[in-house]
């Protein structure tokens, strides 16, 4: 938090912040919208209420999330807390004018948004600057204010604010960014953040689990649930919780990791396996394909082409090559067992199981092989002593234990960029197509900012891409805005009708009670889309229900 917020609009000259960005560097879609990085620090409490503390981390929490989802390339909580590591200091830390600028330069960050709150009745004010970090230059104030029990409404405008403070030419309605939170309930959302605060482990996890129970689709708190039970070695639950996550979920990467790992020390092999595969089969990094190695030789599966893959992906790491000697050496290959071994002996000579390894495998009589899936399960003492071989004729491979968030952020940020370059190569019309297909994924699994940025990223490419205005139809629709929804779904039927565009309408005057003309729009849609289940479905339900025949008279006696 920034106690000292006037000291900085005293020492920079306040201007217009922003990275000019042409027409022609917008349609060639870079990975993220800019390639300036953005610090969002906690805001500063000024209300004299410590119980309002919380506040100042929501702040940064729903920046974080609104910008990131709009492709900004924003520093995560964790890579903050890092950094004040790094300087000595304490996470819950308020820096200083200077200590702020020295955090944003170990983070590399561009640019670092500021700023504070009071409070007038019930009444919240919210102010931020957005500051220039090469430039020392600290934007004018944005300003935002509501009812309290409005706050995530209050927050959603700042944060829109903001993200046209650094593109004047951000192409999403502040609307959007008011959708994202239409189904967050802010009790929910308190319990959240105080968890994430929380230093006690018992409070942390008695707050998220209200959390969770007020926001049961909110997968920030499921993840920071999974966790706190994953530091408590309570890998039972922990797996549980970080099972609510979503597979298509933007953090489904790090909560399959670990879920992995909370299988893993329970002695749910199968299950680890699978959790591990999912992940590498997205971002293949060496620790996940190590684990998904070491997982299935738990099973009695040869692990030993993993093991190759992780070592081709970081050969620093005897870890690898100490696993790869112990696959091989089940193989009966003892031959190649002492090359990998000796090659884990090169990157750490103090080794002493890959000494006693070396000193099994040059036996006379080598070792006998018992296969890993008939030792005793490890369990739970694969968490707390790391391999255990003691009594077995060969070791136990070697897991690895930490999710090294940056180098996945790295490895996806370089994925992104390579298929924005391939999709730069394309003609403006494929580009679109591409974009709104992608727009239709996100629509999909329910990220509206997401899908709106692909939406209106293809029609920046080309505007007359019918599928992306069908996209914004139903956007529109699902965020309230009836009058915009029409026009869009309209637009794209003139472009090109569409069953998507068709069903919006229908949706739209159903709502409005216009039901002729509803089932007029379902009847448009299958004649385009004859085998479409939404256009189905929504027939049936507009089909008026059969007039019951008149009751026969009763027979006169």
């Amino acid at each position: 938090m920034i106690p000292a917020l006037a000291l900085f609009c005293a020492f920079f000259a306040p201007v217009g912040h922003a990275k000019d960005q042409s027409a022609a560097e917008t349609a060639t879609l870079p990975a993220k919208l800019h390639h300036r990085l953005l610090l969002v620090l906690p805001f500063d409490n000024r209300t004299g209420q410590a119980n309002l503390d919380w506040i100042g981390e929501a702040v940064s929490e729903i920046f974080n999330q609104r910008l990131g989802a709009s492709r900004f390339d924003i520093i995560s909580r964790d890579d903050r807390h890092y950094a004040l590591e790094h300087l000595g200091l304490p996470r819950n830390f308020e820096p200083s004018r200077a200590t702020a600028i020295r955090l944003a330069q170990t983070l590399d960050a561009d640019d670092v948004i500021v700023g504070f709150y009071t409070m007038q009745a019930n009444n919240l004010h919210v102010s931020a600057q957005l500051l220039d970090v090469n430039a020392l230059r600290l934007s004018q104030p944005l300003l935002q204010d509501g009812p309290l029990d409005h706050m995530l409404d209050v927050l959603d405008s700042l944060a829109w604010q903001a993200a046209r403070g650094v593109d004047p030419k951000f192409p999403l309605p502040e609307s959007s960014f008011h959708a994202a939170s239409t189904n967050l309930r802010l009790n929910g959302f308190e319990n959240y953040i105080r968890g994430i605060l929380e230093a006690e482990p018992a409070e942390r996890i008695r707050h998220l689990k209200i959390a969770v129970a007020e926001n049961p689709t909110y997968s920030p708190a499921w993840l920071a649930l999974g966790m706190a039970y994953f530091s408590e070695q309570q890998f039972d639950a922990s797996a549980a919780a970080l099972g609510h996550m979503r597979k298509n979920d933007r953090a489904a990467l790090e909560a399959e990791f670990y879920r992995g790992l909370a299988f893993f020390y329970t002695g749910h092999y199968d299950e680890a396996e699978e959790a591990f595969a999912f992940v590498a089969g997205q971002l293949p990094l060496p620790e996940v394909v190590n684990d998904q190695g070491v997982a299935a030789s738990r099973r009695g599966h040869d692990g030993g082409a993993l093991f190759q893959e992780a070592i081709n992906g970081d050969p620093h790491d005897p870890d690898y090559d100490f696993n790869l000697a112990i696959a091989l050496a089940r193989r009966g290959d003892t031959r190649n067992a002492l090359a990998a071994n000796g090659e884990a002996l090169k990157l750490r000579p103090q080794d002493s199981e890959a000494i006693a390894l070396e000193t099994m495998l040059r036996q006379p009589t080598p070792p006998a092989v018992v296969p890993a899936n008939v030792q005793p399960k490890t369990g739970q003492r694969d968490a707390e002593n790391g391999n255990g071989a003691q009594g077995r004729s060969l070791p136990l491979e070697r897991i690895k234990r930490s999710y090294n968030d940056a180098s996945f952020r790295q490895a996806a940020s370089e994925m992104e960029e390579m298929e924005a370059q391939q999709l730069a190569t394309l003609p403006p019309e494929q580009q679109a197509a591409m974009l709104s297909k992608s727009g239709k994924a996100y629509l999909g699994r329910g990220l509206m900012l997401e899908a709106e940025r692909e939406f209106q990223l293809a029609l920046a490419a080309n505007n007359n891409e019918a599928d992306a205005h069908a996209g914004l139809a139903e956007i529109r629709r699902r965020n309230g805005d009836n009058v915009q929804a029409r026009a869009e779904a309209q637009t794209s039927i003139k472009l090109r009708p569409t069953a998507e565009a068709w069903l919006t309408l229908a949706r739209l005057d159903r709502t409005e009670h216009h039901l002729p003309a509803a089932r007029e729009d379902v009847t448009h849609a299958l004649q385009v889309e004859p085998a479409n289940s939404d256009a189905r479905g929504l027939q049936q339900a507009l089909t008026p229900l059969a007039t019951p025949p008149p009751a026969s008279p009763a027979p006169q006696p």
